[in-house]
């Protein structure tokens, strides 16, 4: 009888058997519900495919540097994931930006280099933008930019100041640099840049300098311009006029910075907080709601780039120029133009923003 009231007393919970059972349906359970929790970070990218978004058009600066970062990223990241390369110029990196904020995997599966205009463009064109800055993931820089003005050497220009008297004829891309930054700089300091529209990029943009379709470009990448035509340079088939980003660049000599002709404080700040973004000229964003040690294993492996001997003698056979930055100092900058003062931020979009807005 004794035997008898003990197993009566005995719940199945508190038996070993049934203590295991138990066990194996909370981890069951877990594992159902929420797969991040027992997945380690390399076991979900081992034999996964990371999509790389590029919002400009194949071939020119931000695609080459891309390409260069996708052949070499994937070693950094837990698990070795192959990096795959997608373009998306549309509306100059304003569709690709939508498109990682609104539509892309939050699995970190998907990741985008932007054009620098992103950071600013809700200030001329807030109504296609879909996205929160403040929100999206930066993984890194690629690096900081230095931007040039350019006349073909057919076009009437020699100097800086005759930007401000003669018409130069330029290629813009909607909502990016080659058509902002003539913008800023006929309203800021009274250039006489014209306009001409609808280029999807840069690439297409030089293409018309040298069919004789435009006279120049008013802001092209430095890095870029000496790798994408070095013999422009060396055949002297065009004239620098103008440089322009936060501190000039040593390599430009006395190619003059557009801050020399910034005539008070108030127009300074804005001119300052426009060419912010230079310093981040090579942004690679991810979507929001990212796994946190997923987005920090993307983070950790961007700037991993920067000590890779690897990656850096492919830059230099290639010849191109890169400084990856971390994801922390391109935060900072985004806090920068997140916190600027609203009127020298509204002053930066009516300038900019087109005639018609």
């Amino acid at each position: 009888m004794p035997d008898d009231q003990d197993k009566t007393n005995v719940s199945p919970a508190e038996s070993v058997p049934g203590r295991i059972s138990l066990s194996l349906f909370v981890a069951a359970t877990l594992w159902t519900t929420n797969p991040a929790v027992a997945q380690s970070v390399a076991e979900f990218y081992a034999g996964k495919q990371v999509s790389f978004i590029v919002g400009a058009s194949p071939g020119g600066g931000y695609d080459t540097q891309a390409r260069l970062v996708a052949r070499h990223l994937g070693k950094h990241i837990p698990g070795n994931p192959t990096i795959v390369v997608q373009n998306m110029p549309a509306a100059g990196s304003l569709a690709a930006t939508n498109y990682i904020y609104n539509v892309a995997a939050k699995d970190g599966t998907v990741i985008a280099l932007v054009m620098r205009g992103m950071l600013l463009i809700k200030n001329w064109n807030p109504a296609s933008v879909r996205f929160d800055l403040g929100r999206l993931n930066w993984l890194g820089s690629i690096n900081s930019e230095v931007a040039v003005t350019a006349a073909w050497h057919t076009a009437p220009l020699r100097t800086a100041q005759d930007l401000f008297e003669r018409e130069l004829i330029v290629g813009g891309t909607s909502g990016v640099d080659p058509e902002t930054t003539p913008r800023l700089f006929n309203a800021l300091i009274g250039t006489k840049f014209k306009i001409i529209n609808g280029y999807p990029g840069t690439t297409e943009i030089i293409l018309a300098m040298e069919k004789g379709e435009l006279q120049g470009i008013a802001d092209w990448s430095w890095s870029s311009m000496k790798v994408a035509r070095p013999d422009w340079l060396r055949d002297r088939k065009i004239t620098l006029l103008m440089q322009a980003a936060l501190q000039k660049e040593p390599e430009l000599g006395d190619v003059p910075s557009a801050l020399d002709f910034v005539r008070n404080d108030a127009d300074r700040k804005v001119m300052e907080l426009y060419l912010t973004q230079k310093a981040v000229a090579r942004p690679v964003i991810a979507p929001p709601g990212i796994p946190a040690d997923r987005l920090a294993a993307l983070r950790g492996g961007f700037i991993a780039l920067a000590q890779d001997n690897e990656f850096l003698a492919d830059a230099k056979r290639t010849q191109l120029e890169v400084a990856p930055i971390s994801g922390a100092a391109v935060d900072k900058a985004i806090s920068l133009i997140t916190s600027a003062a609203p009127e020298t931020a509204e002053r930066l979009g009516k300038a900019i923003a087109p005639a018609d807005k």
